[in-house]
Order: structure tokens, then sequence, then C-alpha cells
């Protein structure tokens, strides 16, 4: 696949602002390497004029490179806002083509980088608070910062994806990622929250345009299994490239060394670019019809073409439903769906950032020790691997929407089991290895389902968006698992797992109502169920 120029305002003003931060980063390196007599220490350390300078020219570099990212703004802005045009998408007969497993190959690359960062936290943390002198407390203080900046770049990033491009959104989160290595060779504990925030808000951006791209490339037959695996092998691949770079390189160059991963990481997915077309329903929603034609026809397998049979045979001309913005989102026709799938999204990030991240202290509080509680914790774990294969079949052969809707019941039971099991004091290991390997099974259910059903029920002007809003409200939950945590809620283990089984059972009965069956079906066709089935909230 040749690279894509339509989408390039300026090319000369992209790379020129990719050299800008790629410059930026590496003037911190030579204070970084100063460090190399200390075991890389670098706390107390004055900035000198070159790590200044380096500093400034990142977010130069950043808006000169958005410059040159921006398609067509103004003819643009004008086309999602109401013009009437054509929509066009890929023919979804066709098999999938080499064409479409280079998209997700490098969209997995993409995922499993947006993971590495916040799976490196744990590995930073022991570094990190020795260098500083800082209590766990508040070396904790870091991963709130991050979900934090998680939590608002999926929104951002998502809604930028809507306005100028899935591709563009990409590259220039991408851009962002690399800036945010400085953090690497910051002195002190309060410049890594900022770069902490910012390094969260790029990455976090790219789990809910991965999957609105692929929602939109692939065809329907193939789309629910692909994207299920793509999260499920994505964040597979980030936990261990996390794991292999923790033991590969913090022994020889500290902790800081995982920070400053986020420069060749980011860079190699610049350089993947090339592979990563724009969206063929974004580019006809833009009024871009040529080049949504050459796109489509790319991936049916044909020669691009503006005209003639093969651009014929690779596209299917439709009237796009007018645009519209945020409020749309949440008080329009997808308003309901949208409600239960955050509600959903909340709760999980309290079940995954609360419940299991305090399970083991509350095992050891029942009286089992803590290699035991490890080692429960490890068996659960193990039987719970086979899960997402079960996933994967479940939404992609029965039903979309009925899967998700089982796995967020099954969580919502799980977790009165484990209720039941604290109210009558059971203290059995047998039971609690099957309740928590039925926990980590359906939990991890619930997340390899919500984004990529979130990807598929949106319209084109709202998928970014909707994808990045409940991206968002999962880890949003994690901020509050965390303020839970601090505030002792968890140390109450009965109490806790009633109080997140409450809104996973809420969310249930609020999307076998509002849910929409998306299995095999274009992404037109689920648009035309919704405008059918809903109606926008007085």
């Amino acid at each position: 696949m040749k690279p894509q120029n339509f989408d390039f305002h300026h090319p000369l003003a992209f790379w020129t602002g990719c050299i800008a931060i790629i410059g930026g980063v590496l003037a911190h390196l030579p204070m970084f390497m100063m460090g190399r007599s200390t075991g890389y220490q670098m706390v107390g350390m004055e900035m000198d004029a070159t790590m200044l300078t380096g500093m400034a020219m990142i977010p130069f570099g950043v808006l000169l490179a958005a410059y040159g990212l921006m398609p067509r703004i103004a003819g643009m802005r004008k086309s999602l806002h109401g013009d009437s045009h054509l929509q066009f998408h890929v023919a979804d007969g066709v098999p999938l083509n080499r064409e479409h497993w280079k998209l997700v190959l490098v969209l997995v690359v993409a995922l499993a980088v947006d993971v590495l960062k916040p799976a490196t936290l744990g590995f930073v943390m022991p570094g990190m608070t020795h260098e500083y002198e800082i209590s766990r407390e508040r070396a904790g203080v870091l991963a709130l910062v991050a979900l934090t900046g998680t939590t608002v770049g999926s929104v951002l990033w998502g809604r930028l994806a809507d306005l100028f491009g899935r591709r563009s959104a990409i590259l220039l989160s991408a851009l962002m990622f690399i800036g945010t290595a400085i953090c690497g060779a910051m002195p002190s504990f309060e410049w890594n929250l900022v770069m902490c925030f910012l390094m969260g808000a790029s990455a976090g951006g790219l789990l809910p345009i991965t999957f609105t791209l692929m929602a939109e490339t692939v065809p329907a037959a193939h789309r629910g299994w692909l994207l299920v695996a793509l999260g499920g092998i994505g964040t597979s691949a980030g936990y261990l490239l996390a794991a292999g770079s923790a033991a590969l390189l913090v022994p020889e160059f500290s902790w800081r060394a995982l920070w400053l991963l986020g420069l060749p990481t980011g860079l190699l997915i610049v350089f993947l670019g090339r592979y990563i077309p724009e969206s063929p329903r974004f580019l006809s929603n833009a009024g871009l019809a040529d080049e949504a034609r050459a796109v489509l026809a790319r991936f049916a397998g044909r020669q691009p073409s503006s005209t003639g049979a093969a651009a014929a045979a690779a596209v299917i001309a439709e009237e796009e439903v007018p645009a519209g913005g945020l409020a749309q989102l949440l008080r329009g026709g997808h308003a309901r769906v949208t409600w239960g799938l955050a509600v959903c999204g909340v709760a999980w990030g309290l079940v995954n950032f609360g419940f299991l991240l305090w399970l083991p202290t509350n095992l050891g509080s029942m009286g089992m020790d803590a290699s035991a509680a490890s080692a429960l914790l490890a068996r659960s774990a193990l039987l719970a691997l086979p899960g997402i294969a079960l996933v994967i079949w479940l939404y992609h052969r029965w039903s979309s929407i009925k899967a998700l809707v089982l796995f967020i019941g099954l969580t919502a039971a799980t977790l009165l089991v484990f209720f039941a099991l604290g109210l009558a004091q059971v203290h059995s290991a047998l039971a609690m290895v099957v309740t928590t390997a039925l926990l980590l099974v359906s939990s991890s259910g619930v997340i390899a389902m919500l984004i990529p059903y979130a990807a598929e029920i949106y319209p084109v002007h709202l998928r970014g968006t909707g994808s990045g809003v409940i991206a968002a409200s999962s880890k949003f939950g994690g901020i509050l698992g965390a303020g839970f945590g601090v505030a002792g809620v968890f140390e109450h283990f009965t109490a806790s797992a009633l109080l997140i089984a409450l809104p996973m059972a809420v969310a249930a009965l609020m999307l076998v109502r509002s849910g929409i069956e998306t299995r095999g079906r274009r992404l037109e066709d689920i648009q035309a169920a919704f405008a059918a089935a809903r109606k926008p909230l007085p």
C-alpha cells in the first residue's frame, strides 16, 4: 500500500514537526547519560539550556505536525456539519485480503503501545519511590494522574478523530506520545506527574481510534471477531512488552528507560503510518468521494478507480445522516445505549482497578497468607485464559449484544457470590479459586466486547467520539476505584462486592432494553435499526 497523501495538508510541515519532536526528546539524553555513574539517578539535577530548549521544541513540533496533518480543514468543517453527500463503504461480501491483514497487524501494534505505558506503571513505581524518597501512597498519585490523563485523552482524541480523520488522530497521538518520553529524564517527582498526565492523554487516544478505524474498514462478516481479537491480542502484547522491557532495561538503565521507550515505540507507529489508510466512511462524510472510492477499491482487491465497473463493484452509495455533536451522543437516539455502556464501563473500572486490586489484601485479612493468596490469583488467571476464545466465539457466532449482556450479568452475579461468601465467612480455598476465576473471565469478557461494540453502534460522524466516551468511562471507573481504595472502601470486602454488583446489574438491564444486534450487519444497517427503534430523549 502506498502512503495516503490526501490527508496531509502540508507534508513538509508534518515531517518538520516530527524532526522537532524527536530532536526535543534527544536533547534530554545528555543529562540522562550524566547519571550513568549513579545508576541513572537524576533527582535534584538542574535542567540545563539544552534540556530546556528540547522541552520548547516538542510543543512547537506537535503544533507544526498537527498543521501538516489537518486535511482541508475549511471544506471538511462544512461537510461535517450537514452537507448532503453520499457515503461509501467496503463491499461487505468481500473476503479478508492482504490489505485487511496489513491494517490488522499495524493496529495491533498501535493498541500494544497504548497498553504498554499504563502497564509499565507497576514496574516504574519501586525505582521511582526509591530515587525520589517518597512514600508508596504519594507514588500512587502517579497512577491516579495517569488514569486521569487517559480518561481525558480518550474523549479528546475520539472527538478529533471525528473532526479531522482517524489516521490523522492516530499519527498525532503517536507524536505526542514520543514527546512525553522525556518523562524519563525529569529530575523531580512533580515534573513526572505533569509528563505522566500528558503521556496518558496521548496514549489514551489510540484505543478508541484503532477500534473505530477497524470497524469502518473490515467487512461486516468479519468485523465482530476481529474487533474482539484485536483487543485481546493487543492488550496481551502490551503487557508482555512492558514486562519484557522491564526485565531487560531496568537492571541496566533504571526505571527511567521504561519512560524513554516512548520514543522508539511512538516512532514505530509513525513509520507504520504508510500502511494506515484513512477511513473510507470518514472520507465520504468529509466530501472526499474520489479518495473514499480509491481506498475502498484497494480493500476490495481491485485497482483504485473513481469511475467504471471496478469502483462500482467496490462501493455502495448511501445517504448519510446529518452530522451532530457530543450533545447528540448523550441526548439523541443513541443516548440510552450510551448511558448503558458508560455505566458498564465505570463498574468495570471499579472491578479491575478496585476490587481485584485489593483482593489479595482482603484474602489476607480473611486468614490466607500472602504466598497462598498470590498462588490463588495465579491459578485463577490461568483458568481464565480460555475465556477470551469463548468471548470471540459468542460475539461472532451467537450475538454481540446478548454476549455482552451475558458477561455483564455474569460479572454482577460473581460479585454477589463474593458478597455471599464474605457474609457467610466462608474461607474455602476452592471456593475462592473458582469465584476469582469466574470474575476474571467475566470482567475480561466485558472489556473485550465493550469498546468493539461501541465502535459498531455509532454513526460515522460520532463513532470516534462515542468509542472515546465509552473507553473513558472504564478509565473513570479506575479513578473512582483508586479514590475508593484511598478512602478504605475496599477494605470492607463484603460491602464493596455488593457496591459494584449493583451498577453492573443496572448496566445489564439498560443494555437489554437499548442494545442493538450488530453481528454480521453492515454499519449502515445498524444505524437504520437505531433510527427505526429509537427516538431522541425529550
